[in-house]
């Protein structure tokens, strides 16, 4: 969009632009899709909702059986919780002691999952919470048509 938008604003195109996507709950090697409503976590989930899916759908790096994780540890590189992580956790120290501890077999697949679960829960509520207090005045007001402030000077 910025391409198709920055010339009609007086500005070059840009030559690069990072976007990062997060992989389906089921990993990477599958997509999001709105015909599986397991393969993503939606702002309309409730708590319980949230809970099910990363704990059955979300692809694990951990190893088949707890003796062969402790002693292996997990990759990183597929567990789609650490990936989730790595974007929703705001504690760095926090994160990269989790990684660690994961990858080392010092922490188990379900306790990465359960601190996704209450991470992803806490940020989906407070999101309703704020849609909540939107109203349609609100809406008609932001989708009112404007001039749009000059901001690049």
């Amino acid at each position: 969009m910025t391409c198709d938008v920055a010339p009609k604003l007086g500005f070059q195109k840009p030559s690069l632009i990072e976007s990062r996507f997060f992989p389906a709950l089921q990993g990477e090697s599958t997509k999001m899709s709105a015909s599986d409503p397991n393969s993503a976590i939606y702002v309309t989930d409730n708590s319980k909702q949230i809970k099910a899916k990363v704990n059955k759908y979300a692809f694990s790096g951990g190893q088949d059986t707890v003796e062969l994780h402790r002693e292996l540890g997990a990759n990183l590189d597929v567990d789609v919780s650490i990936k989730y992580l790595n974007f929703f956790l705001q504690d760095d120290d926090e994160l990269e002691h989790i990684k660690k501890e994961y990858k080392a077999g010092r922490m188990l697949t379900g306790e990465v999952k359960q601190r996704l679960i209450e991470v992803l829960s806490e940020l989906v509520a407070r999101h309703q919470r704020a849609r909540a207090q939107v109203t349609e005045e609100m809406v008609d007001a932001f989708m009112a048509i404007r001039p749009l402030p000059n901001m690049f000077g």
